[in-house]
């Protein structure tokens, strides 16, 4: 069985509890480069094949996995975040599933979750935003000519930006073409949830200024909504006024 595991955005303590149990049994581990917190890897069991996929092909990987299962041994196949996003582990099942290997997945924590954390905020503020958007800007990867942010910035919405970082001026360009204010609230956030976490706030219209000399790099996540630091409505689940299956609205 080869176990496809979300390591979570980088604290080593939010891997899931199945996720650490499967790192602990593993015979084989195959992580994603530096983009893992190496303490994981200490729970490996002494003895474990490790190997850095950040030098390897996807058939060179796939190869290693093929191996193990002549064996009969367990390989995790170790990536960041949760790893149904950026991940590039369908076209590894899909090899698994032609080669008759079976496999499992782990979710895991995703950096735009951590990010969320590291600014203490709601991305989903009653009456500012009820949608979040996950996306990246083109670059090497193409996007579909609807999914480009120039097109997603008509919703207004909270939006996640991974990958982006090294053309955020770029991003602010198709941000505020799309239909962005200049003054949206926007937060930079590298390393979420790492010892080395670093926050930067700004607005679209200062933030490509803001990050100089910051020494920002491409592991940092882009958020823009005006959710960020905004006035709301309060939810009406927890409103006096409001009934629901568990409490009677009171007068």
């Amino acid at each position: 069985m080869v176990h496809i595991v979300g390591a979570g955005p980088g604290d080593p303590e939010l891997i899931t509890v199945k996720g650490q149990r499967y790192l602990r049994e593993a015979d084989v581990v195959i992580y994603a480069g530096s983009l893992v917190n190496p303490a994981l890897l200490e729970l490996c069991k002494p003895g474990a094949e490790i190997h850095n996929s950040a030098s390897m092909t996807l058939d060179e990987v796939v190869a290693v996995i093929e191996n193990a299962e002549q064996k009969g041994q367990v390989t995790v196949r170790l990536h960041t975040g949760d790893p149904s996003v950026y991940g590039a582990i369908q076209e590894q099942m899909d090899a698994f599933s032609k080669k008759g290997i079976a496999y499992d997945i782990v979710p895991g924590v995703s950096s735009c979750f951590a990010t969320a954390a590291a600014l203490k905020q709601e991305y989903t503020l009653p009456g500012i935003s009820q949608t979040v958007i996950i996306t990246r800007n083109e670059g090497r990867t193409p996007v579909p000519e609807a999914e480009k942010l120039r097109s997603l910035a008509k919703h207004q919405s909270t939006m996640c930006i991974y990958l982006s970082i090294a053309m955020l001026d770029k991003v602010v360009e198709e941000l505020i073409a799309g239909g962005y204010a200049p003054d949206t609230p926007i937060a930079i956030v590298q390393r979420a949830s790492w010892p080395e976490e670093k926050i930067v706030r700004g607005t679209l219209a200062t933030i490509v200024k803001d990050i100089e000399g910051k020494n920002i790099d491409r592991t940092a996540m882009i958020v823009v909504s005006r959710c960020l630091g905004a006035s709301y409505d309060l939810s009406r689940l927890y409103a006096p006024e409001f009934s629901h299956m568990f409490r009677e609205a009171s007068k």
